[in-house]
């Protein structure tokens, strides 16, 4: 029986892509570069291959933040500063919120059945920013975040971590849900819990890491509770 549900934030509750996007236009156009589509997705392409060397253990959390303006920059043949690049666009991550297509609605129904936590890698003050914008608070339990543990997902100390602070917690009642086979269902699986891969483009998974359920929206996760229970 589950009783406590693990949600990673980003792409799974609130939409980071949405966010990103708008946040690393306005970064560009400050540094005077002109941001189309081609470099805006470029950039998420090197700001994820960043953050799955931080889940390897192959960067630190500052080399993420300036690493991928410093290749995006070298490509483009701009001598723009990536730290200044980071600040900028940090400073900007950090104002407001888009919600996925019924995250609210979700944790607004499981809140009084469930116990709700929010696991994350993102940065702490951008998360802590965000949670507050959009009011999730109200439906959680805690939050968990990756750079004031000191460990990030997927690994299984950042797990141990979060469930030395959950009263009375047993990891056959625990489960998470994330858009993200490394980090999140990857580290479910480290952790020993049950794992929900929330996958609304309807990705193919090549990658071996095999999730207990898969989902397309998130409205699907009550009734797979539900039949759970």
């Amino acid at each position: 029986m589950v009783n406590t549900i693990l949600f990673d934030l980003d792409n799974t509750l609130l939409d980071f892509d949405q966010a990103e996007s708008i946040a690393l236009t306005q970064t560009l156009l400050q540094l005077g570069i002109h941001p189309n589509e081609a470099i805006i997705r470029r950039y998420s392409e090197l700001n994820l291959a960043q953050w799955k060397l931080l889940e390897q253990g192959k960067l630190s959390r500052n080399e993420v933040k300036t690493r991928r303006y410093r290749l995006l920059f070298d490509e483009l043949g701009a001598a723009c500063s990536a730290e200044k690049a980071a600040e900028i666009y940090e400073s900007l991550l950090k104002v407001g919120h888009y919600f996925i297509d019924g995250a609210e609605e979700l944790l607004c129904d499981l809140s009084p059945r469930y116990r709700l936590y929010i696991v994350t890698n993102g940065t702490a003050i951008v998360q802590k920013s965000r949670i507050k914008s959009a009011g999730l608070e109200k439906y959680l339990d805690g939050v968990f975040i990756s750079e004031e543990i000191g460990f990030n997902k997927p690994s299984r100390d950042f797990f141990d971590h979060c469930f030395a602070q959950i009263p009375n917690i047993r990891r056959s009642d625990a489960m998470i849900i994330g858009d993200s086979l490394s980090s999140d269902i990857q580290g479910g699986i480290n952790a020993g819990i049950q794992t929900v891969w929330f996958n609304p483009a309807r990705l193919p998974n090549d990658s071996g890491i095999l999730p207990d359920y898969e989902i397309y929206a998130l409205e699907e996760l009550g009734p797979l509770l539900d039949a759970y229970d």
